[in-house]
């Protein structure tokens, strides 16, 4: 097989964060629910951006984070999300490209503005979170960049964007597109939210069309059904595939091949936000599986990126994630 120009190419929602300050007043003022996650349409999303103070706008999205990571640890990573050709579309576009990874996806003209979550922070430290998904949904199959797939080892499907009708075409078009070049295919199943609402769709992808699967303890209990995770690691044993399913403080239990490797979490002085933890374990996880890494190796680059990200605010590294893997002593 020809060598990869990348190790993994991420496809997922395209969001920026915009992050601001505020005061209890300003929420109750413009009726924000404190402490939530609130969906908004386009025009509430125009109206409190406008109503906001000065903040900080930076891009993310599940895989988005994904693949920072694996640029930080110093892999090759690309990406595929829709932006629109807006101020947040370019802050999006810069951050990404800045953090090391290729993204090249059209941005969309006419329609929706690129995704953005309108993120309140009041003194005490509460974040109310109010999500437009704008422009990210409507990706659609045409922007499925064939060659940058079958020049990536692995095809990382963000299930968050299962939801839209097209979006389901790009990924089936992106794992058909993978598997005949001879390339992996992996999918996170994000939330067991995501898995409720495309419970049998979820199944016969993982079933039938994923090499790589990353679910935490109530995503993969969801997919098989099953209040015990026991019977959903037997199930996925059952598989032949490879897993690795995240348990907080319990650590991660990596399945491959039917074998079982258990693997503890990495230890953190302070949790202060969980946000992005299973993205950069699922960074962690592929930056060694590219390089051909033993299963438990890979679960302890994943566990410490994971440990990285939840020891500060916000879902992308504070520190170049290929020093921790030196002063850890792991191979890179």
């Amino acid at each position: 097989m020809a060598t990869a120009e990348f190790d993994v190419t991420g496809i997922g929602n395209a969001i920026v964060d915009v992050i601001a300050h505020a005061d209890d007043a300003f929420l109750t003022a413009n009726g924000i629910e404190k402490g939530a996650m609130t969906l908004i349409d386009a025009a509430r999303a125009e109206e409190l951006y406008g109503r906001m103070g000065p903040g900080i706008e930076v891009s993310g999205g599940s895989a988005g984070n994904t693949m920072a990571g694996i640029a930080s640890l110093g892999g090759r990573g690309a990406y595929i999300g829709k932006v629109h050709g807006d101020q947040l579309g370019q802050v999006f576009r810069h951050d990404i490209r800045a953090a090391g990874v290729h993204f090249e996806t059209a941005a969309g003209h006419g329609g929706a503005p690129t995704a953005r979550c309108l993120i309140l922070v009041t003194p005490d430290a509460q974040r109310s979170m109010n999500t437009f998904l704008g422009a990210c949904v409507e990706l659609g199959p045409e922007d499925i960049d064939e060659a940058l797939i079958a020049n990536s080892q692995v095809t990382y499907l963000e299930g968050y964007l299962w939801d839209p009708p097209r979006a389901k075409e790009a990924f089936r078009k992106a794992a058909s597109t993978a598997h005949g070049a001879g390339r992996k295919v992996s999918l996170s199943l994000s939330d067991s939210f995501c898995v409720h609402r495309h419970h049998a769709e979820f199944l016969d992808l993982v079933e039938g069309h994923v090499d790589i699967l990353f679910a935490n303890e109530h995503e993969i209990t969801a997919l098989y059904k099953t209040d015990r995770f026991e019977d959903a690691l037997e199930a996925v044993k059952r598989l032949g595939k490879t897993a690795a399913l995240t348990r907080s403080e319990k650590g991660a239990v990596i399945v491959s091949g039917g074998e079982v490797v258990e693997v503890p979490a990495s230890p953190v002085a302070r949790v202060v936000d969980t946000t992005g933890a299973g993205d950069l374990y699922a960074a962690g996880f592929l930056y060694g599986f590219t390089r051909g890494m033993a299963p438990a190796v890979c679960g302890r680059i994943g566990a410490l990126a994971a440990a990285e990200i939840i020891s500060h605010v916000g879902a992308r590294p504070d520190v170049v994630l290929a020093d921790l893997l030196k002063d850890a002593g792991v191979p890179a």
